[in-house]
């Protein structure tokens, strides 16, 4: 479930755009007004705010945001403020375009690829595949393809993900379920990657989480355990994020919350990424999820991590306190 609130009665578009020009003009800008309007719409809504603002003012609101913030909070509010395709579309070029070496587990940019191919529903993959043909002149499978052309069988697994359109029914195979937890059973210790990328790539997210359920039913370990106990390579630690963006993103993305906090600094584009992206989907799942596994809240760790203007806003995204 989403955590953003929206007011009600809700301001026009008009009202919004002029309560946005005013943050933007006179002595400083007013970042609480900017939180206020824009923290508390639906992408619909902020869509429909940017049209009027550009209308009423020509330019964007994109340009009237730059001119005005800075840092992180600025790149919050863009990423915030983007249509949800071509947000995913712009995070995934900028992860392709990393220039970091692959093989010291540069995993933070190969996470993202996952996430915009598993975690969301197969017709905004499809958008976003769209997005990015029009943003970058190329398509994503192939620039996936190329980005990890000498990394197998990593490259052919993140290819099939992106690749894939799935069934968006709720329908389930039983048998096909149990059969196909019996064959990841055996292509996880054999290793069998084609196996695994086969069924991870083509079933709909509903047969993969029966199949999911089968194999912890009749192994006794999660799907996820086992790929983590079975090696330490490239490809079974993306695998595994794999099968948890398909079955369980709230476990994920808390994860990627969790990683962003700990240790000497913070990660503000994967925290950033993982409130933005997530606020209107399943945040309230991953702060349950981020309280039972790290037994802290959510919403502490980003004001313990964070100041200011974006601290605020973030803490605007995630809603309140309680799980």
């Amino acid at each position: 479930m989403a955590t953003i609130t929206v007011p009600h009665p809700l301001p026009s578009p008009e009202e919004d755009a002029k309560k946005l020009r005013k943050a933007f003009q006179g002595f400083g800008t007013d970042e609480n007004a900017i939180i206020e309007v824009l923290g508390h719409r639906t992408a619909a809504q902020r869509a429909e705010i940017a049209r009027t603002y550009a209308r009423l003012y020509g330019e964007t609101l994109v340009e009237g945001l730059r001119s005005e913030l800075s840092g992180d909070f600025l790149n919050a509010v863009i990423l915030w403020v983007m249509d949800p395709a071509e947000r995913d579309a712009e995070l995934a070029n900028k992860a392709l375009k990393n220039k970091g070496d692959w093989h010291i587990w540069d995993i933070w940019h190969i996470w993202v690829i996952i996430e915009v191919a598993c975690a969301s529903d197969p017709d905004h993959l499809m958008a976003v595949r769209k997005a990015y043909c029009s943003r970058f002149s190329s398509s994503l499978e192939e620039d996936v393809a190329s980005r990890f052309a000498h990394e197998q069988p990593l490259g052919q697994l993140l290819v099939r993900l992106v690749s894939s359109y799935r069934y968006t029914g709720e329908h389930v195979n039983e048998g096909l379920a149990q059969s196909e937890a019996e064959e990841l059973y055996d292509a996880i210790r054999i290793p069998h990657h084609e196996r695994v990328i086969r069924i991870l790539s083509t079933r709909n997210k509903s047969q993969l989480k029966s199949t999911f359920n089968h194999y912890k039913q009749h192994y006794g370990k999660a799907i996820d355990e086992d790929i983590e106990s079975s090696g330490s390579s490239q490809f079974t630690s993306m695998l595994k994020v794999a099968v948890r963006c398909i079955g369980s993103p709230e476990k994920h993305f808390a994860e990627v919350v969790r990683s962003s906090v700990l240790g000497l600094g913070t990660d503000e584009d994967s925290l950033t990424r993982a409130i933005v992206s997530r606020a209107e989907i399943d945040m309230k799942q991953i702060k349950e999820e981020y309280k039972n596994r790290y037994n802290t809240t959510l919403n502490a760790d980003v004001i313990g991590d964070t100041s200011g203007d974006y601290k605020n806003f973030l803490l605007t995204l995630v809603g309140s306190a309680d799980p």
